[in-house]
């Protein structure tokens, strides 16, 4: 196997394994669970508020690269056959008014609270990690057992609609010497954000302070090392912020949806 080829898969049993463990009521980040399998960020929307948000990941699709669709009022998805969106993702967020009203492992009351809600699954960066991995390159917070660093960068979204926002960044530190390598592999999965959006200097993009990330859990920098940034699928959450949207169901930043597509499904 060569740096840039992903793991094959064929049973997705340990897909479907983790999400009985959500439905059950198991709360964990997943990146590294079921390792080869895709995993998903999740919005949730009003079909009033739904095409607004297709058109912004159509025109944000580098933090947006879209997976699927669900039909209004639909909670399964061809992702996952026999998958239940309202229960088998280990954290959901309910937002109202653009704010963070409610964290649950169970979003089945909230979703009864609007018969025609439409589910949006965004690639999400974790699935391209089994092949990082496997070309030798340390995912800090796996090795960690933590949950990876996010922030809220200065650089602005396509606005669309009632939508507006800036871009969230996933940050992984990376040798200096394996940067180009990162980005090779991770660039051969351009509908889970692909290559990163930038390498080095935080301030450049708008953050602060890489200890203190706006989303998720800060992690070590080692000497030669450079933090290295991909493009988020928190990114809807932050437009929701921004927006004022009046009502939103959304994963955990760090807790995604696994489906049991295979991750060379999407390797270019």
């Amino acid at each position: 196997m060569n740096a840039t080829e992903p793991r094959r898969h064929t049973d997705a049993g340990a897909a479907q394994a983790a999400r009985a463990r959500y439905r059950a009521g198991a709360v964990e980040p997943t990146s590294g669970i079921a390792p080869g399998f895709t995993q998903a960020n999740m919005i949730v929307l009003p079909r009033d508020w739904a095409y607004d948000f297709l058109l912004y990941a159509q025109r944000n699709p580098k933090p947006c690269p879209v997976l699927d669709v669900t039909d209004a009022g639909s909670a399964t998805t061809v992702l996952a056959p026999g998958a239940d969106l309202r229960t088998d993702l280990p954290l959901y967020r309910i937002w109202r008014d653009g704010k963070l009203a409610e964290e649950t492992a169970d979003a089945t009351a909230a979703w009864r609270e609007h018969s025609d809600l439409v589910a949006f699954l965004i690639g999400c960066s974790f699935t391209f990690e089994t092949a990082l991995v496997e070309a030798g390159i340390e995912v800090r917070h796996m090795a960690d057992r933590s949950n990876v660093p996010m922030y809220l960068t200065d650089r602005p979204c396509r606005p669309a609609g009632r939508l507006r926002g800036n871009m969230v960044v996933s940050m992984r530190p990376i040798p200096a010497s394996r940067v180009a390598d990162a980005a090779t592999i991770s660039g051969r999965f351009p509908a889970v954000h692909g290559a990163p959006v930038h390498v080095g200097d935080p301030a450049l993009i708008g953050i602060r302070d890489l200890a203190r990330p706006d989303f998720g859990d800060p992690v070590r920098v080692e000497p030669g090392e450079l933090p290295v940034f991909w493009a988020c699928g928190v990114t809807p959450q932050a437009a929701v912020m921004a927006s004022d949207v009046p009502f939103a169901i959304t994963h955990a930043p760090g807790h995604m949806f696994i489906t049991d597509v295979p991750d060379s499904a999407y390797h270019a």
